[in-house]
């Protein structure tokens, strides 16, 4: 999944995707609500972690602007500031929920996984593909029971196509969910990474395999087992 995290405290906001990153999630960073406002432009997000006290102005004017434009992606809002009055206004404008700082980055990610699960309350918290089951809330998935371990984007991509079992997804969808804007990704990487991860389900005897629709993008199906 893809997050724009808004936050001008330098060393938070590097220690806040750093720890983002080992969860799996793709981190795009911006400093200030310019910033943030070219990369909603651009970019389609599953989460926004959203400062409020930003160099060039108030973080839920952002928040506005993008629910008047019909943007409804989950805003978890990081504060210091602790009146009542501040929440209240930032809940109608249309933030998803509050996280006051300090705060625990354990309890951060915690949240943000509960915003991630609620705006598709249809939504399983784990997929299962033939004997392959993804979890949507951690990042573990395994094969008929046994534990499947998967690099950091393998398993992100993983979850993408287990997302949509069945249904075709774009290979632009795909470099957009695993790729920030600080990320470099090489003409194939999606073929490598798709390579890998089918390798890795075929030696793991799943009965699930990632099918190539050339020149389109991918699916994830129900096999048959391996003999």
């Amino acid at each position: 999944m893809r997050l724009l995290l808004v936050e001008d405290n330098a060393s938070l906001a590097e220690l806040l995707a750093a720890q983002l990153g080992r969860e799996d999630f793709t981190v795009d960073r911006a400093a200030t609500l310019a910033e943030a406002g070219d990369a909603l432009d651009v970019a389609n997000y599953d989460a926004i972690i959203l400062d409020l006290s930003l160099p060039d102005g108030d973080g839920l004017d952002l928040l506005k602007q993008a629910r008047a434009g019909g943007n409804h992606v989950p805003v978890l809002v990081l504060t210091a500031r602790d009146r009542i009055e501040d929440r209240i206004r930032g809940l109608n404008l249309g933030a998803d929920d509050y996280l006051p700082k300090p705060f625990d980055p354990g309890e951060l990610l915690a949240r943000l996984r509960a915003l991630l699960r609620r705006p598709a309350a249809v939504m399983p918290s784990r997929h299962t593909i033939g004997n392959l089951a993804v979890d949507e809330v951690s990042p573990e998935a395994d094969i008929a029971g046994r534990r499947l371990d998967l690099p950091p984007r393998e398993r992100a991509l993983l979850r993408l196509l287990a997302r949509r079992a069945g249904k075709l997804v774009a290979k632009t969808t795909i470099e957009e969910a695993l790729f920030g804007f600080d990320s470099e990704a090489g003409p194939n990487a999606i073929e490598v990474y798709i390579h890998r991860l089918r390798k890795r389900l075929l030696d793991g005897g799943a009965t699930a395999t990632i099918r190539t629709e050339r020149g389109i993008g991918y699916l994830l199906i129900a096999s048959e087992p391996n003999p």
